[in-house]
């Protein structure tokens, strides 16, 4: 059955690519979008910063046609800020506002935002009320179970943020205090879904890494779908292989080296169109180890591809890789990538910019 955010029509059982800090630019957005993502999200961005008309901050509201349905998402823990943001992300016209109240990263949380009010479901509340009160678009939230084992206050949380006018909430699997280690404990994310209470989409995050687990808690928990992060750097085909096996119950082949090397390659042509020929060389260092695990002997080759200083070098690397490796006929499998990055981490990078046409951009 088709899912609905307020307007916004979605397929039966929808699947998101989660907004990651550092990962979920444009060009690894179009990369999922051609596999079969359903509804990406910017990088998560400060309201503080957007308000102060931060670059970095007003980079990330950057996307193409391409990419819709989309969604910007922000954090904060002010209210007039996250009401002035919602204003300027209207500008951009995505197709919806994400409030993120989930992030566990240090950073973020020691400034009130994030996971950080999951503390006090009264500021929750307050929060997404103005950004819902600043904005014509739909608005979504992604958050977690609770602060902490003790305090598990989602399903409180979600029939409050839905009586202020939320269309849909994301739920990750972990309280804040669990970051990303042991496993997402999926039967709160059930108990929200099942909730008579509850109207809108819910989906589930966490711990995504195959096509058998995805339609297995999608079945035992009922979630509308699902959001995929980690499982998808490197390995953009997780959103195809789950549909096909959800659509058919068998599993599709992993991807042959050929197409590992050709979205690497796309993947490096967008981020060089989007960045420029130096930044766009430098942030896909990043990819190339998880676009090439569980090749053999692949080590030298990451190397060279780290060292590669301009984007010929590096597909001649690229090519050199898919000419050897057709030869050796190695069995392909799929990486595992959930120990990767989380969904909001931060990472030092260069802040010179160059953009392209193409993309819609606020100056």
């Amino acid at each position: 059955m088709p899912v609905k955010i307020g307007s916004i029509p979605l397929p039966d059982f929808p699947l998101l690519l989660a907004p990651m800090e550092d990962v979920s630019d444009p060009p690894f957005r179009f990369v999922c979008k051609q596999n079969g993502a359903d509804l990406m999200y910017s990088e998560f961005i400060s309201s503080e910063g957007l308000i102060r008309d931060a670059i970095k901050s007003r980079q990330k509201l950057d996307f193409s046609e391409f990419e819709r349905p989309f969604g910007i998402q922000m954090f904060g823990g002010d209210e007039e800020a996250l009401s002035l943001s919602a204003k300027i992300i209207d500008a951009v016209q995505p197709d919806l506002v994400d409030i993120n109240f989930g992030c566990p990263v240090k950073k973020v949380v020691c400034k009130g935002a994030g996971a950080a009010v999951l503390k006090d479901v009264d500021l929750m509340v307050r929060l997404t009320e103005a950004v819902v009160r600043s904005t014509a678009l739909p608005v979504t939230v992604k958050t977690r179970l609770g602060w902490d084992e003790q305090s598990k206050n989602i399903e409180e949380v979600a029939e409050r943020l839905q009586d202020v006018g939320i269309k849909a909430l994301t739920i990750h699997g972990r309280t804040r205090s669990q970051l990303y280690k042991g496993e997402a404990d999926w039967q709160l994310i059930g108990a929200v879904k099942n909730n008579p209470r509850i109207t809108i989409p819910v989906f589930g995050n966490g711990d995504i890494d195959s096509p058998e687990k995805a339609v297995v808690y999608k079945e035992r928990y009922g979630v509308d779908g699902l959001m995929i992060g980690r499982s998808a750097i490197g390995y953009p085909w997780v959103f195809r292989e789950i549909k096909h096996y959800h659509q058919t119950g068998s599993l599709l082949s992993p991807p042959t080296i050929e197409e590992r090397i050709g979205v690497c390659l796309t993947h490096l042509q967008k981020s060089v169109e989007w960045k420029g020929p130096v930044l766009g060389i430098l942030e896909m260092r990043r990819h190339y180890a998880n676009y090439l695990k569980g090749l053999p002997h692949i080590k030298d080759y990451r190397l060279q591809l780290v060292q590669a200083k301009t984007q010929e070098e590096v597909t001649s690397v690229l090519l050199e890789i898919k000419e050897k490796y057709l030869q050796l006929n190695p069995v392909q499998s799929r990486p595992n990538v959930l120990n990767h990055v989380s969904d909001c981490s931060f990472t030092d990078k260069p802040t010179c910019f160059q953009n392209s046409a193409g993309f819609t951009t606020v100056q």
